[in-house]
């Protein structure tokens, strides 16, 4: 067994370890606005569950340079994001989106997605996503680097609305077969679903 401290490695190797080892992650693929009505698409791997009374999930968002990005600032100022999961069907697009831009250009154009009206958020959906959920901001933590220049910024976010396509919903479940969910590894690779295995909580 190997035994490194964590303070002795840069950041990118801290990243290799921790994305090589917390696997698989799921993709929480994010539309913001900025205060101008500019829409913001970008995908992030550093997302789970935190709640579900009520229900909550948390991004973060790594920070360039301690500068909050796009998605991060446009949810903070706003309130509101809709995170969409990335499946089979929409990974190619919602990879396009990783693609640095100004900030004032959308990266829908890089895409075939189409934007979809929320319910109960002004930020609008992605159509082609299998779920989404309409959120609002619960809290932003600045996190990690310095007071000065935080490395990340943690959103939580408070679902408001949730949008399940209709043939992977029964009775009040989803269908995780039918959603086909894909996942990050390290580096550029991703997985499907592969052997399903249960086993009974004692």
């Amino acid at each position: 067994m190997i035994s490194v401290n964590p303070e002795s490695l840069t950041e990118r190797d801290n990243y290799k370890f921790l994305t090589g080892s917390i696997i698989p992650r799921p993709i929480a693929l994010v539309t913001t606005q900025s205060e101008t009505g500019t829409i913001n698409i970008a995908p992030f791997s550093f997302f789970n569950i935190v709640s579900s009374n009520p229900p909550m999930i948390s991004i973060s968002v790594q920070r360039k340079e301690g500068v909050s990005k796009d998605t991060a600032r446009n949810a903070i100022q706003t309130g509101e994001f809709v995170v969409h999961i990335t499946d089979e069907n929409n990974v190619t697009d919602a990879n396009r989106t990783a693609k640095e831009l100004p900030s004032e250009e959308s990266e829908l154009g890089l895409t075939n997605f189409t934007l979809a009206v929320s319910d109960k958020v002004s930020v609008p959906g992605l159509e082609e996503a299998r779920v989404r959920f309409e959120c609002t901001l619960e809290q932003s933590i600045p996190l990690a680097g310095s007071k000065n220049k935080p490395g990340c910024d943690l959103l939580i976010g408070k679902i408001v609305c949730y949008h399940i396509e209709q043939d992977i919903y029964h009775n009040g479940r989803i269908d995780q077969n039918g959603l086909k969910p894909v996942a990050r590894l390290a580096g550029h690779t991703y997985t499907k679903l592969g052997e399903l295995f249960e086993i009974e909580r004692p």
